[in-house]
């Protein structure tokens, strides 16, 4: 009797162990499975986000090119009404936050976009000092460096920016016409002098809403560009008399050099149609828009020749 009841006791703690393996295994798959389950949900959540992040910023990209594609319409039409520009000009108005539902129908595919906020504006390209200007074949231009350290001592820069900057412009050009490259390496942005010891990004701050780089040499526009530009252009006028002469403009913009010339303080101040003009050619468009609180801003330059505008490169900032 004593070994039977040993015996069945045996089978039970058998028993329970085997259970208790059972429930163990059954935990432990379960576990397995909602692991699995859980990772293929995330999986999947994370395609779709990119997915979604994906058609958000084609959608961003689009509104954007027809923003750009809207400027070129603006200064087309403009240069054939007018052979000045100024800032008294419709494409000098700049663009509030607009929201695209006021002309997208919200629904479907469209709801995206018709819960965009669009901003922008124009500025002209040549109300800047162009420093292409600072070298020409490889051989630096004197009188260029000379308007650079201007606009420097303007801004109470290191002079000595000026020449390194002409230097390094020129051996590119060089390097470029010796590797037959159809345009100079490098410095077609103006992050692009961060490369020349000297200029840092604190520099580069002060100096940036100062100075471009074009596709080629070009005069600055006198009735929009600031008194510092004007005043490293038009030596030897101070940047006083250079803000006296931007005041006058508001009154009235320039019509043409002979304007420009009668209302310059003093006679010693020569003005070369190279270098100073009242037209422009170049224009920057600058565009944000903002689709679900995702955000995208992109700069580009806009070429006009007579009544015909081209876009020559496009960048986000």
């Amino acid at each position: 009797m004593n070994y039977s009841h040993q015996q069945q006791r045996q089978q039970q703690r058998q028993q329970q162990r085997q259970h208790g393996v059972a429930v163990i295994t059954a935990l432990l798959l379960t576990t397995l499975a909602i692991t699995i389950v859980a990772s293929l949900f995330w999986q999947q959540q994370v395609q779709v986000r990119s997915i979604e992040n994906q058609r958000l910023q084609l959608q961003k990209q689009w509104i954007l090119r027809g923003a750009l594609d809207w400027a070129r319409l603006i200064l087309r039409e403009d240069a054939k009404y007018s052979a000045i520009d100024d800032l008294t000009e419709p494409w000098s108005v700049p663009l509030s936050d607009t929201k695209l539902d006021q002309y997208v129908e919200d629904g479907g595919a469209q709801a995206d976009a018709g819960s965009a906020v669009l901003s922008g504006a124009i500025q002209d390209a040549q109300a800047r000092l162009n420093l292409t200007a600072l070298a020409t074949g490889g051989e630096i231009n004197v009188a260029e460096i000379s308007s650079f350290e201007r606009l420097l001592g303007n801004l109470r820069q290191d002079r000595g920016l000026a020449r390194a900057a002409a230097q390094e412009l020129a051996a590119s050009q060089r390097s470029s016409t010796a590797s037959n490259a159809s345009r100079p390496i490098g410095f077609a942005q103006v992050n692009d002098l961060l490369a020349i010891p000297g200029f840092t990004p604190q520099v580069l701050r002060s100096l940036r809403d100062y100075i471009i780089f074009l596709p080629r040499v070009t005069a600055v526009n006198a009735n929009t560009a600031s008194a510092e530009v004007l005043s490293a252009k038009l030596a030897p006028l101070s940047v006083s008399d250079a803000n006296a002469l931007v005041a006058s403009r508001r009154n009235s913009s320039f019509r043409d050099l002979n304007d420009l010339t009668a209302r310059l303080p003093g006679t010693q101040v020569a003005v070369d149609g190279n270098q100073v003009n009242v037209s422009t050619r170049f224009f920057l468009v600058n565009g944000r828009v903002t689709i679900r609180q995702a955000a995208l801003q992109v700069q580009g330059l806009v070429e006009r020749n007579g009544a015909n505008t081209q876009l020559i490169w496009v960048r986000e900032i």
